[in-house]
């Protein structure tokens, strides 16, 4: 049986699911959330507290649905419960972040600025910046794992991080292999 399939996952206080033929609805504070699934493959049973995923045959397709589907209910708990963020850092001279409205300004070294606009249910916000180093610090949150990864994905895409300074836009703690110049090897 697959690991984290058969693993149950606890429902937080102030979160409500509620199973329909075919659809998981999960509301909390934070925003709600829907996972479909196959009911001829799949079945999810709300008890004691807990929601419980299992299979109904055992096809390598549907045992590759089993962990998968209990991952998305899973992350749909945490999100509507907690919340997901992802912090942005943007490194070099003269790059920067600026809100407009909802929307984020990348001034990032083309020689016009950059917007980047939210998904629904997705919040940008430009923090306070302290160190030095760092020019600017952008947030990304939401309720939804995927969405928060998603725009946060295409800001970072705006400029990636060069192997030789570190300038660009990286995620917080990421690790930049750093390569010598031409006058370091001589």
């Amino acid at each position: 049986m697959s690991r984290i399939g058969k693993k149950l996952i606890p429902i937080v206080e102030g979160v409500t699911v509620e199973v329909k033929e075919g659809l998981v609805d999960i509301k909390g504070k934070k925003g709600e959330d829907t996972i479909k699934f196959d009911p001829s493959l799949i079945t999810v049973e709300v008890e004691d507290g807990h929601i419980k995923v299992s299979r109904l045959n055992e096809e390598k397709h549907t045992k590759q649905l089993h962990g998968t589907i209990r991952a998305l209910i899973n992350n749909a708990v945490i999100g509507v419960s907690q919340g997901y963020s992802k912090i942005l850092e943007i490194i070099g001279i003269g790059y920067h972040a600026d809100m407009a409205g909802k929307d984020v300004i990348l001034t990032v070294g083309y020689s016009h600025p950059v917007k980047i606009s939210p998904i629904e249910g997705v919040t940008i916000k430009v923090l306070e910046n302290k160190s030095k180093d760092i020019n600017s610090i952008v947030e990304v949150s939401g309720s939804d794992k995927f969405k928060v990864g998603q725009v946060a994905a295409q800001i970072r895409e705006v400029r990636k991080p060069e192997p030789y300074k570190g300038k660009g836009i990286r995620y917080r703690g990421e690790y930049i292999l750093r390569k010598e110049g031409k006058r370091a090897g001589k």
